[in-house]
């Protein structure tokens, strides 16, 4: 890990952005906070075109960070995470992307760089679990990378490619709408040779597999119920429509039964369970084992990364420890 900065005082260092971020605004909020708390003076790191922060926060760690924070979007937040995986270095977040997604999961308030820089300097940290992919590129090649919120292949990988980056920048997360309309007309089903912990192999054709670390995504959708970041497990999500008239039985699962029916005891008693394993399944286990017929698109946490013809890994508990405010549940 490097060795520690000589101050006795502790240290924050921040990994931006650049076009994500008013830089001038965050220093300022950055400087106010670290001053009023008695810190030393915060290190700046900038993230670029080829590297999306995992080179800084290794940097930052070397240089004695006490808490290092990303500023930016998913794929900022999921880079610093990665290289910060096992170290016990608290994960300080300054929301500024389109979905924000595990933002949103763990109730960390968007669009307020005061609030989030007091929070760095005092606020309380909770252990969270990490998802870990290895991804099989076609020729043999394999990658390994985490995941904070959701990793997919098939359709929703193929709707994040497909979204329009200029339509995302004027609409934000409504993006992946257009996008998801137009995979859904394209996309075919995959079949999938699927193992999960020490389950039975077994054969799946679906559109999508989504394997979850947390349920929230963009728009309030509860896509997964019962996830929860922090419970050592990861729960695997397979969409199998039989047509366009299941793509509506999916969507009232997924809006009706799970955002609103599920938030109460008598809403839970309402939903009749065995419909919904025709069109979407759940699994829950710590270890995945995913072998496609032929490529297929997959994302990380809103993030494409190319096609693969098979993804396996697990979760790794604890992994990740991140700054949120005091009493909001670490």
């Amino acid at each position: 890990m490097g060795e520690k900065s000589s101050s006795q005082y502790p240290r924050a260092a921040v990994i931006y952005h650049p076009h994500k971020v008013d830089v001038t605004a965050l220093r300022e909020a950055f400087t106010t906070q670290q001053r009023q708390s008695g810190w030393a003076e915060t290190l700046w790191y900038e993230t670029t075109a080829a590297d999306a922060g995992q080179t800084q926060t290794r940097h930052a760690i070397e240089a004695g960070a006490d808490v290092v924070v990303a500023v930016g979007g998913d794929g900022t937040v999921r880079a610093v995470a990665e290289a910060l995986r096992g170290t016990g270095i608290p994960l300080g977040l300054v929301p500024q992307g389109t979905g924000n997604l595990l933002a949103r999961n763990i109730d960390i308030p968007l669009g307020d760089l005061t609030d989030s820089a007091a929070r760095v300097f005092t606020g309380v940290n909770r252990p969270l679990d990490l998802g870990i992919m290895t991804v099989v590129r076609e020729n043999g090649d394999s990658t390994e990378h985490v995941f904070l919120v959701l990793a997919g292949v098939g359709l929703d990988a193929a709707a994040i490619k497909a979204t329009q980056s200029k339509l995302k920048k004027r609409v934000g997360w409504l993006a992946y709408v257009d996008g998801g309309i137009r995979a859904i007309i394209e996309q075919k089903p995959l079949r999938v040779k699927y193992r999960f912990d020490d389950r039975p192999r077994g054969v799946l054709s679906a559109y999508s597999i989504m394997i979850g670390n947390c349920g929230l995504m963009p728009g309030g959708v509860l896509l997964i119920p019962e996830a929860k970041p922090d419970d050592g497990l990861l729960d695997f999500v397979a969409l199998r429509p039989q047509g366009w008239f299941s793509w509506l039985k999916i969507w009232r699962t997924i809006g009706w039964e799970n955002g609103v029916l599920r938030k109460t005891k008598t809403g839970r008693k309402i939903i009749d369970l065995t419909n919904d394993t025709k069109s979407v399944t759940y699994l829950t286990g710590k270890r995945f084992d995913l072998s496609l017929e032929q490529p297929e698109e997959v994302q990380l946490d809103g993030d494409e990364f190319g096609t693969a013809v098979a993804v396996h890994g697990g979760v790794d508990p604890g992994a990740l420890v991140v700054r949120v405010s005091p009493g909001s549940g670490a």
